[in-house]
Protein backbone atom coordinates (compact mmCIF):
# COMPACT_ATOMS: atom_id res chain seq x y z
CA UNK A 1 0.00 0.00 0.00
CA UNK A 2 2.61 2.61 0.53
CA UNK A 3 5.71 2.69 -1.82
CA UNK A 4 8.93 2.32 -0.34
CA UNK A 5 11.03 5.34 -0.75
CA UNK A 6 8.28 7.42 -1.36
CA UNK A 7 7.71 11.04 0.98
CA UNK A 8 4.21 10.73 1.53
CA UNK A 9 2.10 13.43 3.38
CA UNK A 10 0.15 12.54 6.12
CA UNK A 11 -2.70 14.97 7.47
CA UNK A 12 -4.33 14.16 10.66
CA UNK A 13 -7.30 15.52 12.38
CA UNK A 14 -6.90 16.35 16.35
CA UNK A 15 -9.38 15.95 18.56
CA UNK A 16 -10.21 12.52 19.35
CA UNK A 17 -7.81 11.43 17.06
CA UNK A 18 -4.60 12.69 17.75
CA UNK A 19 -5.88 13.85 21.46
CA UNK A 20 -8.25 11.82 23.26
CA UNK A 21 -9.89 15.18 23.98
CA UNK A 22 -12.23 18.01 22.19
CA UNK A 23 -11.03 20.38 22.95
CA UNK A 24 -14.00 23.19 22.86
CA UNK A 25 -15.78 20.77 25.13
CA UNK A 26 -13.11 21.15 27.75
CA UNK A 27 -12.84 25.15 26.83
CA UNK A 28 -16.88 25.21 27.26
CA UNK A 29 -16.68 23.05 30.64
CA UNK A 30 -13.80 25.33 32.43
CA UNK A 31 -16.19 28.44 31.81
CA UNK A 32 -19.24 26.66 33.15
CA UNK A 33 -21.31 25.75 29.81
CA UNK A 34 -19.88 22.58 29.15
CA UNK A 35 -23.39 21.02 28.32
CA UNK A 36 -24.66 23.73 25.80
CA UNK A 37 -21.69 22.99 23.98
CA UNK A 38 -21.60 19.16 24.31
CA UNK A 39 -24.88 19.04 23.15
CA UNK A 40 -23.76 20.91 19.50
CA UNK A 41 -20.53 19.16 19.53
CA UNK A 42 -22.07 16.02 19.55
CA UNK A 43 -24.62 16.63 16.70
CA UNK A 44 -22.01 18.42 14.65
CA UNK A 45 -19.66 15.22 14.78
CA UNK A 46 -22.36 13.36 13.89
CA UNK A 47 -23.14 15.26 10.81
CA UNK A 48 -26.53 16.49 11.35
CA UNK A 49 -25.29 19.97 11.59
CA UNK A 50 -22.88 22.64 9.63
CA UNK A 51 -20.36 22.81 11.23
CA UNK A 52 -19.06 26.01 10.58
CA UNK A 53 -22.70 27.09 11.85
CA UNK A 54 -22.25 24.83 15.25
CA UNK A 55 -18.66 26.07 15.26
CA UNK A 56 -19.90 29.76 15.47
CA UNK A 57 -22.67 29.06 18.18
CA UNK A 58 -20.22 26.86 20.46
CA UNK A 59 -17.67 29.57 20.55
CA UNK A 60 -20.16 32.41 20.81
CA UNK A 61 -20.59 30.64 24.11
CA UNK A 62 -17.15 31.53 25.08
CA UNK A 63 -17.77 34.93 25.25
CA UNK A 64 -16.57 36.60 28.04
CA UNK A 65 -13.65 33.85 29.14
CA UNK A 66 -10.61 34.42 30.72
CA UNK A 67 -8.06 33.47 28.42
CA UNK A 68 -6.24 31.62 31.62
CA UNK A 69 -9.06 28.93 30.65
CA UNK A 70 -6.88 28.33 27.80
CA UNK A 71 -3.40 27.48 29.66
CA UNK A 72 -5.78 25.30 31.97
CA UNK A 73 -6.94 23.50 29.34
CA UNK A 74 -3.59 22.56 27.60
CA UNK A 75 -2.56 21.11 30.84
CA UNK A 76 -5.01 18.86 30.66
CA UNK A 77 -4.33 17.86 26.93
CA UNK A 78 -4.23 13.97 26.76
CA UNK A 79 -2.53 12.66 23.54
CA UNK A 80 -3.56 9.80 21.80
CA UNK A 81 -1.67 6.55 23.24
CA UNK A 82 0.77 5.57 20.53
CA UNK A 83 0.64 9.37 18.71
CA UNK A 84 4.74 9.88 19.60
CA UNK A 85 5.16 6.42 18.19
CA UNK A 86 3.70 7.65 15.12
CA UNK A 87 5.01 10.57 14.60
CA UNK A 88 8.37 9.22 14.98
CA UNK A 89 7.72 6.42 12.27
CA UNK A 90 6.46 8.84 9.75
CA UNK A 91 9.56 11.49 10.40
CA UNK A 92 12.15 7.99 10.00
CA UNK A 93 10.11 7.31 6.28
CA UNK A 94 11.09 10.81 5.94
CA UNK A 95 6.90 11.89 5.64
CA UNK A 96 5.75 15.02 6.55
CA UNK A 97 3.19 15.17 8.72
CA UNK A 98 0.51 18.03 9.34
CA UNK A 99 -2.44 18.66 11.86
CA UNK A 100 -5.68 20.18 10.41
CA UNK A 101 -8.27 20.78 13.05
CA UNK A 102 -11.46 22.92 13.77
CA UNK A 103 -10.18 22.91 16.78
CA UNK A 104 -8.02 26.43 17.90
CA UNK A 105 -4.16 27.09 16.97
CA UNK A 106 -3.64 28.30 20.52
CA UNK A 107 -3.88 24.65 21.88
CA UNK A 108 -2.83 23.02 18.00
CA UNK A 109 0.43 25.17 18.42
CA UNK A 110 1.79 23.71 21.43
CA UNK A 111 1.14 19.92 20.52
CA UNK A 112 2.35 20.23 17.11
CA UNK A 113 5.67 21.38 18.76
CA UNK A 114 5.89 18.82 21.31
CA UNK A 115 5.08 16.11 18.75
CA UNK A 116 8.13 17.27 16.41
CA UNK A 117 5.02 17.29 13.63
CA UNK A 118 6.02 19.64 10.91
CA UNK A 119 2.64 21.98 10.50
CA UNK A 120 -0.77 22.61 11.16
CA UNK A 121 -3.71 24.38 10.43
CA UNK A 122 -6.21 25.24 12.68
CA UNK A 123 -9.46 27.94 13.68
CA UNK A 124 -8.31 31.28 15.47
CA UNK A 125 -10.02 32.49 19.08
CA UNK A 126 -10.76 36.21 19.06
CA UNK A 127 -8.95 37.59 22.73
CA UNK A 128 -9.42 40.66 23.55
CA UNK A 129 -8.23 42.57 27.00
CA UNK A 130 -7.20 38.94 28.28
CA UNK A 131 -10.73 37.80 27.22
CA UNK A 132 -12.71 35.14 24.41
CA UNK A 133 -14.46 37.70 22.48
CA UNK A 134 -16.98 34.80 21.41
CA UNK A 135 -15.53 35.25 17.87
CA UNK A 136 -13.13 33.82 15.50
CA UNK A 137 -10.67 35.43 13.24
CA UNK A 138 -9.84 34.66 9.64
CA UNK A 139 -11.72 32.06 7.36
CA UNK A 140 -13.16 28.62 9.53
CA UNK A 141 -11.45 25.46 8.77
CA UNK A 142 -14.45 23.32 8.55
CA UNK A 143 -14.90 20.00 6.10
CA UNK A 144 -14.18 21.79 3.00
CA UNK A 145 -11.46 23.87 5.07
CA UNK A 146 -10.08 20.80 5.92
CA UNK A 147 -9.64 19.01 2.15
CA UNK A 148 -8.23 22.81 0.76
CA UNK A 149 -5.54 22.15 3.66
CA UNK A 150 -4.85 18.84 2.45
CA UNK A 151 -3.98 20.32 -0.89
CA UNK A 152 -2.12 23.07 0.14
CA UNK A 153 -0.21 21.44 2.44
CA UNK A 154 0.46 18.58 -0.18
CA UNK A 155 1.70 22.04 -2.44
CA UNK A 156 3.65 23.45 -0.35
CA UNK A 157 5.77 20.33 0.32
CA UNK A 158 5.78 19.34 -3.38
CA UNK A 159 4.14 15.78 -2.92
CA UNK A 160 1.68 14.43 -5.51
CA UNK A 161 -1.65 13.42 -3.97
CA UNK A 162 -0.91 10.28 -4.95
CA UNK A 163 0.90 10.06 -1.84
CA UNK A 164 -1.18 11.34 0.81
CA UNK A 165 -2.59 9.77 4.19
CA UNK A 166 -5.21 11.51 5.80
CA UNK A 167 -6.46 10.26 8.97
CA UNK A 168 -9.57 11.06 11.01
CA UNK A 169 -12.46 10.44 13.16
CA UNK A 170 -15.53 12.71 12.37
CA UNK A 171 -18.19 13.83 9.91
CA UNK A 172 -16.08 16.96 9.02
CA UNK A 173 -13.32 14.67 7.96
CA UNK A 174 -15.18 13.20 4.86
CA UNK A 175 -14.07 15.29 2.62
CA UNK A 176 -10.29 15.23 3.70
CA UNK A 177 -10.19 11.36 3.68
CA UNK A 178 -12.08 11.05 0.37
CA UNK A 179 -9.66 13.52 -1.36
CA UNK A 180 -6.35 11.80 -0.21
CA UNK A 181 -5.57 8.32 -1.75
CA UNK A 182 -5.38 6.67 1.86
CA UNK A 183 -8.34 7.89 3.97
CA UNK A 184 -8.23 6.22 7.78
CA UNK A 185 -11.05 6.03 10.08
CA UNK A 186 -9.70 6.17 13.23
CA UNK A 187 -12.00 5.23 16.12
CA UNK A 188 -14.72 6.86 13.65
CA UNK A 189 -18.28 7.49 13.63
CA UNK A 190 -20.27 5.49 11.07
CA UNK A 191 -20.38 7.98 8.19
CA UNK A 192 -16.81 8.18 7.96
CA UNK A 193 -15.94 4.47 7.87
CA UNK A 194 -18.14 4.25 4.72
CA UNK A 195 -15.64 6.53 3.21
CA UNK A 196 -12.28 5.53 4.31
CA UNK A 197 -9.71 2.78 2.69
CA UNK A 198 -8.77 1.96 6.31
CA UNK A 199 -10.60 1.55 9.37
CA UNK A 200 -8.38 1.46 12.81
CA UNK A 201 -10.58 0.53 15.60
CA UNK A 202 -8.37 1.20 18.52
CA UNK A 203 -6.66 2.83 21.40
CA UNK A 204 -3.56 3.40 19.86
CA UNK A 205 -2.49 5.21 17.45
CA UNK A 206 0.55 2.53 16.73
CA UNK A 207 -1.98 0.27 15.00
CA UNK A 208 -2.43 2.75 12.34
CA UNK A 209 1.01 2.02 11.49
CA UNK A 210 -0.24 -1.87 10.83
CA UNK A 211 -3.21 -0.84 8.86
CA UNK A 212 -0.88 0.49 6.33
CA UNK A 213 1.75 -2.78 6.61
CA UNK A 214 4.65 -0.31 8.01
CA UNK A 215 6.67 -2.43 10.47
Amino acid sequence: MIQPNISYLVMMDMDSTLIENEVIDDLASAHGVGQQVKEITEAAMRGELDFAQSLKKRVALLAGADELVIAKVQKNIRITPGAQELISKFRELNFKTCVVSGGFDVIVEKIVENLGIDDFAANRLEIIDGRLTGQLLGEIIDAAGKRATLLEMAQKYAISLKHTIAIGDGANDLPMIDEAEIGIAFNAKPALKEKANLIVDSENLQDVLKALKIN
